[in-house]
């Protein structure tokens, strides 16, 4: 069992972090995970849209900022909570001034954009990390620990739920590219870590309706990946089954408390800027994955 970050005591100053957006995402998760510290501190935020800054920074005695460079002038790193498209277009500034990044999946809207974001932070070397929320939970990296000594054929999974449908999560950019751009990330990370390097894929379906994924693994291995946030279920449901000679492993997130995720998620990125560590989960893993995307060829 991973020892939880509270577990040992912060002994470095607190990272200053501005945050860029102040929509839903931003309220429910970053404002409130960056705010609580020990190890960072939310210093100030900005958004197009300075009411929900406002409401966004007031809680936690944050600075507004009035416009992105104000943001950059006051703290020494910057997370992300915007579209894709947005995060493409200010993630090489705030590298190219020297902050480390708390980015989102995916990178950009597209290949192009995500390796432009890749390409400067690889020239400027700052730290950056990928909020690929379930990769932090205990659960996951228990699972992660022991499908490396799984010899593994084949393998199923799923990713699903309705939030495409209505809500704070029905946005423009995931209406317009569905669950493969935003759900894909996640899934296809955990089989490439779970199994083995993916070396291609074949898809079928639609992504704004269901889509299912064949990949193919280095090791021989081939998992199927199902992927949809335009169904009715009880609740979210990621699953990951992994067959071969041995009992089969299975992956649940049903059960697991996404709550025990932040303080790891916080925690992780503090540790990487203050002894200037790189990530396991930084822009380089989010190209990885916008990459397998960008290959995946239709049946």
């Amino acid at each position: 069992m991973t020892t939880p970050p509270s577990a040992h005591p912060w002994s470095h100053r607190p990272v200053e972090v501005g945050l860029v957006g102040a929509g839903p995402w931003a309220r429910a998760m970053h404002a409130r995970m960056l705010a609580t510290g020990p190890e960072t501190r939310l210093a100030a935020v900005w958004a197009r849209r300075p009411e929900a800054a406002q409401q966004t920074a007031a809680p936690y005695g944050a600075h507004v900022a009035a416009d992105f460079d104000e943001l950059l002038d006051r703290c020494e790193a910057v997370a992300f909570a915007v579209p894709p498209a947005v995060q493409a277009d200010l993630a090489p500034l705030a590298a190219k001034r020297g902050k480390a990044l708390l980015l989102e999946k995916p990178l950009g809207p597209d290949l192009p954009a995500a390796r432009r974001v890749a390409d400067t932070i690889a020239e400027t070397g700052v730290i950056t990390q990928l909020v690929l929320t379930k990769r932090y939970h205990p659960t996951t990296r228990a699972f992660l620990a022991a499908a490396r000594a799984h010899d593994v054929t084949g393998a199923r999974s799923c990713y699903l739920h309705g939030a495409f449908l209505s809500g704070d999560l029905a946005t423009g950019w995931r209406l317009e590219h569905g669950a493969l751009l935003d759900l894909g990330p996640h899934l296809l990370d955990l089989l490439d870590a779970a199994i083995g390097p993916i070396t291609h894929i074949r898809s079928t379906g639609d992504p704004r309706r269901w889509i299912e994924l064949t990949c193919h693994h280095e090791n021989g291995a081939v998992s199927q990946a199902s992927l949809s946030g335009t169904v009715t279920v009880p609740r979210v449901v990621t699953r990951v089954e992994l067959f071969g000679a041995t009992e089969p492993l299975i992956y649940d997130t049903a059960d697991i408390d996404h709550e025990e995720c932040w303080p790891i998620v916080r925690r992780d990125f503090a540790t990487a800027v203050r002894t200037n560590t790189p990530a396991e989960l930084d822009a380089q893993r989010g190209l990885y994955l916008q990459t397998l995307i960008d290959r995946i060829v239709p049946d």
